[in-house]
This record gives C-alpha cells, structure tokens and sequence, in this order.
C-alpha cells in the first residue's frame, strides 16, 4: 500500500457503492403504489433474498452509523414485530405467490433483541409465504453483549447458518470513548455457543479510526479475535458524520485519527489478518481461504450488495421493516426510515415505500461496472460494455476522474481493461467513483475514502 496516495485521496468523501445509485439518490417519486407494481411483475422463476430490519438497541453505541434507536422497554419491539409480520404478508400478497429465497439476512440495530418467540414466529411466516430453499443462508448480525442460550436456540431452530459479530476494538480506552464496552469473555461465550448450536457460519466485524485508536490495539484487536479463529472478518473505516448522525458529537473531533493513521490502522489490520491466514476480499472483508466468500471471489462470482459482500448471485432483494431496502429489476425501493411512519402505513394496509429510484440503461451499465471493480479490483470494459450494447470508449470518456488515477498509477488500462494497482487497492472505491455519475450531488454525505 502506498501513504503517498493515502494521503492524496483519503479525504475524499465517497460511497461503499452497496448499490448505484447510491441512497441518496432515491426520490419521493418511487412510492408504494409503483413498488407494488414492481412487486406484481416480478417473473414466475425468479429467486429473492430478504432483509429484515430490526431498529432496536438496548444502548446506542456512539460511533453507529445505521437506522437504530434505544429500547429499554421490550413493548416497543414487540408491536414492531407485528407491524413487521404484516408488511410480510402485505408484500407476499402483491407478488401473488411462493417465491424461491436463497438469502436471509436479519440486521439493525440488534436483531436479536426479539425474544425467541418473537424471532420464530417470524422466521414460521417466512418459510409460510415464502418458498426457503433448504440451501438457503440465514444469517443474522448479533451483539455478543446481550445474546442468551435461549436467543442462541431458536436462532438453531429458525435455520439460522451465519452469524455476525459485533466486536470493533477490544481496546478498553476506545471501548470506554464510544460507549460500547465488550470484553472477550463475552464474545468467547457467544462464539462457542453458537458454534455448539450448530450455527458454525462466524463473522466478526472491527472498525478502525475509532477515537483514542491506535496502531498497536487494532493489531492487539486483530490478535484476541484470531484465536477465536471466525470464518470471515469486516473491517470498516469509522465514518464521522455528527451533523447526519446526532448521537457521533459525543466523539470529539481531536480524539480520531487523521487521515495517515487511519491509512496506517487499515494496513496493519489487513497484514495481521493475512499473516493468520485469512484472504482479503474486496475493500474490508477477509476470509478464511475455504470459505464460500473466498472461493466466489477466487472464481469471479462474488457480488456486492447492502449488506456488503456477498455471494447471493440474486437481482432480486426484498427489503422488510423501517429504513429497509428493496431491488428489483425495474430499480429501488426503501421504507420509511422512522419506525412510526413506517408502523402507521403498514397499519393501514398500504406498502411503508418512501422513496426509490427507477434505473436507466445507463444507471445498470455503471452498476455493472461498479461492481465488478468492487469485487474483483477491475473489469473487462469490452465484455461488460457489450452486454449493455455499448461501446468501452463511450464509458472512459466519460469518466474525467480516470485520468488523475491512471497519472497516479492506482490503476493500469490495458485496451479495455481496467485493473487496480497492487499497491492501490484501497482506494478501491476511489476507482469506482470514477464511473459514478452522480457522485457530485451526493459527496458530502459519505465516509472518507481511507
């Protein structure tokens, strides 16, 4: 990895293009009366994937950027479970029959803030309206703080084959500065429980450029979460945004890393994680080198999506719950964000669509491109040109971004081939923001690049 270039772009605001158009493209004029028209055309031999959002945490971690909020109380959760197995059948009844699922994902907030029961019952209406194939990954994002035996058996009950692990440093000072205090113990037990359960499919996830983070406890984070040997690591780069998210202002600016630490925090994680065996994939996963995410990216067939890396190979995700996300072929969809809104249009029958974006041709041949540089740090241009019945050279002329990256050596071009320098592989989204055509509009809202 090259400092010179980290120094160069790192500041650079710019989206982790889970999709594209980005989020913050998507408009009141895709609302529910076009998602359910989306949904009715959905074609007979399709095969989805859900998402499922559950908005609810017993304590707000300072550093979250996600859709969440503070429930002491279990009565909140539990009337949006209800409104939640409504939206389930709301959707299922517009689509008119059982479609095949492969992917299940519950995320938050913390998913398993449910009660067992809770989660059962609507893991029972899935597979009631929903054809889930037995092969199909059921994974779930899990705080090891607040998991109980009895949340760990009905996760084994549901199907549930992947879990992921919120750890982010075990740095005491940091823990301390963002309001997350987890000891290992406690992620220990949650691992070996799960894995005795039969849920063996284990992800940590860690962030630097934390406040008050440094070098030596990332590589001492790195080196506690090995010996717990998980299948698969998600390194994200803290994303600062007080004005977008209001809880961040209790991170004081002079606590965090500049730009060069934070490149240096990133390079240490990614050589630790390496050295202990496990393959970078794309711009923050690594993984075991037998593991499904490793052999997809090996092969080509790795795909990215709002849950980040991923080897679900399907175009079509429906979203449930508030702030949750939808694709379709004809483009996106998302909720209401907040979870009144989203409860009070479910309870009145209608679809909680608040916003979305209808693609264009251009739209899905940018996407296209985009992702491939995502998964595989380049992309034949000629070949994924020529699916969208467009020429390579329309495509590099109109990406004036490009040529500062090609003068910088972060990637090389060959014809029509496009490749991310060795050395400049994390600038991966840097490269990618060269074919975004709408990054301007929406640059201030995203994390820096390193």
């Amino acid at each position: 990895m090259r400092p010179d270039l980290a120094v160069h772009y790192g500041q650079e605001r710019l989206p982790r293009y889970t999709s594209y158009p980005t989020a913050p493209h998507f408009s009141p004029a895709v609302g529910p009366v076009t998602y359910a028209d989306w949904l009715r055309a959905i074609p007979t031999n399709a095969k989805a994937s859900l998402y499922l959002h559950v908005p609810f945490c017993r304590r707000m971690c300072w550093y979250c950027g996600c859709n969440t909020m503070v429930a002491k109380q279990d009565e909140p959760i539990a009337v949006y479970e209800s409104a939640l197995r409504c939206e389930i059948d709301l959707v299922s009844r517009q689509i008119g029959r059982r479609l095949q699922v492969g992917h299940i994902h519950f995320g938050g907030g913390t998913p398993t803030i449910m009660t067992p029961e809770a989660f059962l019952d609507v893991v029972g209406l899935l597979r009631h309206v929903f054809f889930v194939l037995p092969s199909a990954e059921i994974a779930i994002e899990i705080d090891p703080r607040t998991l109980t035996p009895a949340m760990i058996n009905a996760l084994a009950l549901g199907g549930v084959n992947r879990a992921s692990l919120g750890v982010q440093s075990f740095d005491p000072v940091v823990q301390q500065a963002i309001n997350r205090v987890q000891t290992l113990a406690q992620t220990a037990a949650a691992t070996a429980g799960l894995r005795q359960a039969g849920i063996t499919g284990i992800n940590f996830d860690l962030i630097y450029g934390l406040p008050h983070q440094t070098v030596a406890s990332c590589l001492d984070t790195v080196r506690r979460s090995v010996e717990l040997r998980p299948d698969r690591f998600s390194v994200f780069g803290y994303a600062h945004v007080p004005s977008f998210k209001k809880h961040q202002r209790k991170i004081a600016d002079a606590w965090l890393p500049d730009s060069a630490q934070r490149y240096d925090q990133a390079c240490a994680i990614a050589n630790a994680l390496k050295d202990a065996g496990y393959i970078q994939i794309g711009l923050d996963h690594f993984a075991l080198p037998t593991d499904a995410m490793a052999v997809a990216f090996r092969e080509g067939r790795l795909h990215r999506n709002f849950q980040g890396y991923t080897t679900d190979e399907s175009e079509l995700l429906i979203g449930f719950g508030a702030s949750a996300i939808g694709q379709l072929p004809q483009g996106y969809v998302q909720n209401a964000t907040q979870v009144r809104a989203y409860q009070e249009m479910i309870a009145s029958g209608r679809l909680a669509t608040a916003k979305g974006y209808a693609l264009t041709d251009d739209d899905r041949l940018r996407a296209d491109i985009i992702e491939r540089i995502m998964c595989d740090y380049g992309v034949d241009l000629q070949a994924t040109c020529a699916r969208h019945g467009v020429e390579p050279d329309a495509v590099l002329n109109s990406a004036p971004r490009l040529q500062a990256l090609l003068s910088d050596g972060v990637v090389e071009l060959e014809g029509a081939t496009l490749a991310v320098a060795e050395g400049s592989r994390f600038l991966v989204r840097s490269v990618a923001a060269a074919f975004d055509a709408h990054l301007d509009a929406s640059r201030q809202l995203h994390s820096r690049a390193v």
